[in-house]
């Protein structure tokens, strides 16, 4: 068996707007992950994990028209675990069943980057998953951000942070954004990854909390 880790960006059909909401189009969360899911038939279901003011949220949940049924569970004030069932276009549920063929196994959870990209490990044998990788829509790009190790799921805290948040981190690091004192700004960092520094701080925002969660095993 071989075990990937791999980076979805999707697009147009293949992002509904709910799942745009989720990777970053929501001010009130910072962080979402998909925990659990079946696309198998229509009505889709699909159980979350949100951190954030989830209760603001909440009332995105309740005008989408995607969204037939919704219930929070409560974790803390600021996470809660979300059942939601709903219409999922076409695309979007070939996509996930695109993981689904042969040998394949979808390692919970898929973690919704604020840059719209997505990111899960498949387990499975190399054939499955190297197919399943061809298979991945023209509407969809995909990035192979690991091969094997020992374990599934990433062991290295920086292993759950998207692509830009790790490069807004080690830029800040190189231009001294972490160093006492504090020899750069967010702006500085916006420069060097020439976004702006709203974007910026907010990929640094993000990034140290999830760093920070990391360290506390939460």
């Amino acid at each position: 068996m071989k075990r990937v880790r791999i980076t979805l960006d999707p697009a147009g059909d293949y992002a509904p707007p709910l799942y745009r909401r989720l990777a970053g189009g929501a001010p009130s969360l910072d962080r979402a992950h998909i925990i659990n899911w079946n696309v198998a038939a229509p009505p889709t279901a699909f159980l979350l994990w949100l951190r954030g003011d989830y209760r603001r949220f909440e009332a995105e949940l309740e005008a989408s028209r995607n969204v037939d049924e919704y219930e929070l569970l409560p974790l803390t004030d600021r996470e809660c675990h979300c059942f939601l069932e709903g219409a999922v276009a076409d695309a979007a549920r070939l996509l996930f069943e695109n993981f689904t063929q042969g040998s394949l196994i979808t390692v919970p959870p898929i973690v919704c980057n604020d840059d719209g990209t997505n990111t899960f490990s498949i387990i499975g044998t190399a054939a499955d998953i190297q197919n399943a990788v061809e298979g991945v829509p023209d509407g969809v790009g995909v990035t192979v951000e690991a091969v094997g190790g020992e374990t599934v799921a990433p062991k290295s805290a920086i292993g759950r942070l998207s692509e830009r948040q790790r490069e807004a981190v080690e830029t800040g690091l190189e231009i001294g954004y972490y160093d006492v004192p504090r020899e750069a700004t967010a702006a500085d960092v916006a420069r060097e990854l020439d976004c702006a520094t709203a974007t910026a701080a907010e990929h640094l925002q993000k990034a140290e909390s999830t760093l920070i969660g990391a360290l506390l095993e939460r």
